[in-house]
């Protein structure tokens, strides 16, 4: 696979901005928020030039290497394609989002901004990193300052919901360890252009076996249930209802906006490329797995009574046709009108991603709205008629709901439409049985809708006030960019699906 390198050294410079912010951060006292503020828009606009400096084949561009320890296989390798560049943009819009949404943080705003802007570090550096023990490190660092952003500032079972977050997230990465250092011993190498050649020639899997015995598809199992517990997929979710509830709503904005997505990529980065064959096996309980992710995130949602349980068994649901997708492409391409499938649900799968992380994060942005006027309320029978106190907040809502919906001409449709236009000709079983869960999807959001805006007002929302001028002003780029993707999805499959042809044709099934 070609690579293009860059005599300046942008991506490097992308991974320190938000430390340098995240120090300056904790000796800012009461201006913590502001030197995030700053921090985060600047990191959106270096992010932003890394997309729209990407190489028209979908190669890697921007590719930074400097040898650390060959002995060890150990190297600094950074390089962003499509997919890559894509994610760097979606870390950083929904960090400035969560920034923004985080304007009553009193209790040491230095230490809260500061882990902040270092887990955004952790996201840059794990959508940039080519060598496993670089990539490995930024993977980690990520999990810890989203574990105390938790701890300290999470609701009343937060104690818990962070041990179980960390116990979780860190058994996943000991599967992904031990995997790669079996795969080191047997290659030498940890970089992932590197192994993936190995792969599509099937040499990997040879020297896997020359070394240590037909345990390859053992390791694929390892990477897949590291990979898992992040996305999640049912069964390693159960972590995930506790930890998004607990978190303070801005933080829950940045794991289900930003870091589940790391679990979506490490599929398509590392698994896929490196262990596509044997995927390529246990296809049929991946398509499982995938659907009852599907089906049964929604009924889970069904039956919650809490908006930030709702929306978090929600984006259970929504990753799981990410899941579906990637799945239901792992199967050799027979012809041209396969491959023209498998890449229609590939872009569908990177294109879900950023939806999904855009719309999630807005619906749990606008639940912190909702618990910040009635002092702490989100269950969905403690609210009714808020469109009559609070026209534009039930306008704006609404129309984030009806994206995470997937209502054509908004952002979350497009996604889905291409998932689903992908996986019918390749797993049509799967794709008929996953339509369960865009109905029970439709009638969790009417139902929040009606709940929560139509009816008699309670009395404690009676003097419900609307969103100020300055919710407003925060909220119009992030409707105006679910309507622009929605309308002109284009903007985005056009950079990403070269980088989707270059990936699928390197991939061995």
């Amino acid at each position: 696979m070609n690579e293009y390198t860059s005599g300046f050294h942008i991506l490097t410079l992308l991974t320190v901005v938000p430390l340098v912010g995240a120090a300056a951060a904790l000796f800012s006292g009461k201006h913590a928020r502001a030197v995030a503020l700053f921090t985060t828009i600047a990191s959106l606009g270096l992010a932003l030039f890394v997309w729209t400096s990407l190489p028209a084949d979908g190669s890697m561009g921007m590719v930074e290497r400097v040898s650390w320890a060959p002995s060890l296989g150990i190297e600094y390798h950074l390089g962003v394609d499509g997919l890559g560049a894509l994610m760097l943009v979606l870390s950083a819009i929904v960090t400035l989002m969560s920034v923004d949404a985080a304007h009553r943080v009193h209790h040491q705003p230095n230490l809260y901004f500061g882990l902040v802007l270092v887990l955004e570090s952790g996201l840059f550096g794990s959508f940039t990193a080519l060598n496993f023990f670089h990539w490995f490190l930024f993977w980690e660092l990520s999990l810890i300052p989203a574990f105390f952003l938790i701890k300290l500032w999470g609701g009343t079972r937060r104690g818990p919901a962070a041990t179980q977050f960390f116990v979780y997230t860190m058994a996943g990465s000991a599967a992904l360890l031990l995997a790669f250092l079996a795969v080191f011993v047997s290659t030498g190498s940890m970089d992932f252009g590197y192994l993936a050649q190995l792969a599509s020639t099937g040499a990997l899997e040879k020297m896997v076996t020359a070394h240590l015995g037909p345990v390859t598809i053992w390791l694929a199992i390892g990477v897949l249930a590291g990979f898992a517990v992040k996305v999640p997929m049912i069964p390693f979710h159960t972590w995930l209802p506790a930890a998004y509830a607990e978190a303070p709503s801005p933080v829950t904005m940045l794991l289900t906006g930003a870091m589940s997505k790391m679990g979506v990529y490490g599929l398509l980065r590392i698994a896929i490329p490196l262990f596509g064959h044997q995927i390529a096996q246990m296809r049929t309980p991946l398509l499982v797995l995938a659907v009852a992710t599907v089906v049964m995130g929604a009924w889970a949602a069904a039956a919650q009574t809490d908006l930030k349980r709702v929306f978090a068994y929600s984006s259970v649901n929504h990753l799981g046709y990410c899941l579906l997708g990637i799945f239901a492409l792992a199967i050799p391409a027979s012809g041209t009108a396969s491959f023209a499938s498998q890449a229609a649900a590939l872009n569908g799968v990177i294109l879900q991603m950023f939806n999904h992380g855009i719309t999630a994060a807005a619906l749990f942005w606008f639940v912190a709205m909702l618990q910040e006027r009635t002092g702490g309320h989100r269950g969905i029978d403690q609210f009714g008629g808020l469109r009559k106190p609070a026209p534009v907040l039930a306008g704006l809502m609404g129309i984030v709901l009806f994206s995470s919906l997937g209502l054509p001409g908004l952002n979350g449709f497009v996604g889905e439409f291409l998932i689903f236009r992908g996986v019918f000709p390749l797993a049509w079983v799967a794709a008929t049985v996953s339509i369960l869960g865009l109905l029970v999807t439709a009638v969790v959001i009417l139902t929040v809708i009606q709940k929560v805006f139509t009816g008699p007002v309670p009395e404690h929302c009676a003097g419900f006030p609307d969103l100020h001028h300055g919710e407003r002003l925060a909220m119009a780029p992030v409707i105006g960019l679910m309507l622009i993707v929605g309308l002109v999805p284009q903007l985005i499959v056009g950079s990403v699906n070269p980088t989707v042809v270059n990936l699928l044709a390197h991939w061995r099934f």
